[in-house]
């Protein structure tokens, strides 16, 4: 947690967040009102993240449409804790990926879905009769 809190890794989140955008989460703190909420509260914030105390705010809950007709539920974080996301994620993928299988695809840096579907199409054309193909994504709107 040290290494997630220290002003070199906050710094390179907070740019994340920045160039991400996104709209505000249930409190209505926008990127660009960022900076000076952390001026004010970040110490406090800190404090609570090396105690072990910090419990992020509750999602909002946003539909957007889909492509093809009917919603699709989206939970949208706060700003602050995008960034606290973000910097805890800087800290532990370089420690965690690398024990991923190279089978994985999901929310892995540098890969898509379109890397995994080529990957299957490589089996196939080379007399694999099966492709296995699992997800996780569910949704109640079908």
């Amino acid at each position: 947690m040290e290494r997630a809190v220290s002003r070199p890794n906050m710094l390179a989140a907070y740019k994340r967040v920045r160039e991400n955008k996104g709209s505000p989460g249930i409190d209505g703190m926008t990127v660009e009102a960022l900076p000076a909420w952390l001026q004010e509260h970040w110490a406090g914030v800190r404090e609570q993240l090396l105690a072990g105390t910090y419990r992020p705010q509750p999602v909002k809950r946003q539909l957007i449409p889909k492509a093809g007709g009917g919603e699709r539920e989206l939970g949208i974080p706060t700003v602050v804790d995008r960034l606290i996301q973000q910097a805890l994620l800087q800290v532990l993928q370089p420690i965690f990926d690398p024990t991923f299988s190279d089978h994985s695809y999901g929310f892995r840096p540098g890969r898509r879905a379109h890397d995994a579907v080529r990957r299957a199409r490589g089996y196939v054309q080379a007399g694999r009769r099966w492709v296995v193909t699992w997800t996780s994504r569910s949704s109640s709107t079908g």
